[in-house]
């Protein structure tokens, strides 16, 4: 028995016969990885609480042909109280482990920096400081942008333009389009794309970079007017849409 120990956050958990589950893991060092965690569904386990989505944990694990096996868990911190109890939080941290599921497509590659953005989106989220759905956006764009897709939200995602007037100033394009990355200028733009206000766009360049003083200032319009264009990105660029984002108050 070839035996590992790793950290991870457990994303998504279901049935397995009478007594066990499958656990999927989001781990430091072996990216996304399932486990059998076994008896865990009997009262008498000590890993029950353990091994449930929103929980940080060390683990030890034993190496499977198809599955692996948890042999050791320990929390390192459990976010599944904070966040389960407040419906907002819930549905909103509940899309993030779906998308870090759906980001990390292949078994044992390493994903340390989607590891850390959503164990600091989860520490977020249950902090409760900031609104849940500013979280949420704020790491859909950020964990997008680690897997490759970074949205433009400045200089036009086809030509690369800057947003520059007629004066020489900075201005910012008037259109925006998922499938074409982001903004686009006026030379650039097709049909069916978008015209968000410059102050849309002001806040989903603070979202990406985490800017917070500019995110918590923004105006309720431009809030949801960025609210739809997020999730429009975010279900282009995974090709289907997020089933628990349905489920998010907008």
């Amino acid at each position: 028995m070839v035996l590992y120990r790793d950290e991870a956050i457990v994303l998504r958990t279901h049935k397995l016969g009478e007594a066990d589950r499958i656990i999927t893991l989001l781990t430091r060092e072996n990216g996304r990885i399932r486990a059998v965690a076994k008896g865990v569904r009997r009262t008498t386990s000590r890993w029950g609480s353990r091994l449930e989505p929103f929980t940080h944990v060390d683990l030890q694990l034993a190496h499977g042909r198809n599955l692996d096996t948890v042999t050791q868990a320990e929390t390192r911190g459990s976010y599944a109280a904070p966040i389960g109890f407040d419906y907002d939080r819930y549905t909103a941290g509940t899309a993030m482990l779906e998308t870090a599921e759906r980001l990390v497509v292949e078994e044992r590659e390493p994903a340390r920096q989607q590891f850390a953005l959503l164990l600091g989106g989860l520490n977020a989220m249950a902090a409760g400081e900031r609104r849940p759905g500013h979280v949420l956006d704020s790491y859909l764009l950020r964990a997008l942008a680690i897997a490759g897709y970074a949205p433009a939200f400045v200089d036009c995602a086809h030509c690369g333009r800057p947003p520059v007037t007629a004066t020489g100033e900075l201005g910012s394009h008037r259109w925006f389009n998922p499938s074409m990355g982001g903004v686009l200028c006026s030379t650039c733009r097709i049909p069916g794309s978008a015209t968000p206000a410059r102050e849309t766009l002001t806040l989903l360049g603070a979202l990406l970079a985490g800017d917070w003083p500019v995110i918590e200032a923004a105006e309720p319009r431009h809030v949801k007017e960025a609210n739809g264009l997020v999730a429009a990105f975010v279900q282009w660029q995974l090709e289907r849409g997020l089933r628990s984002l349905a489920y998010v108050e907008r």
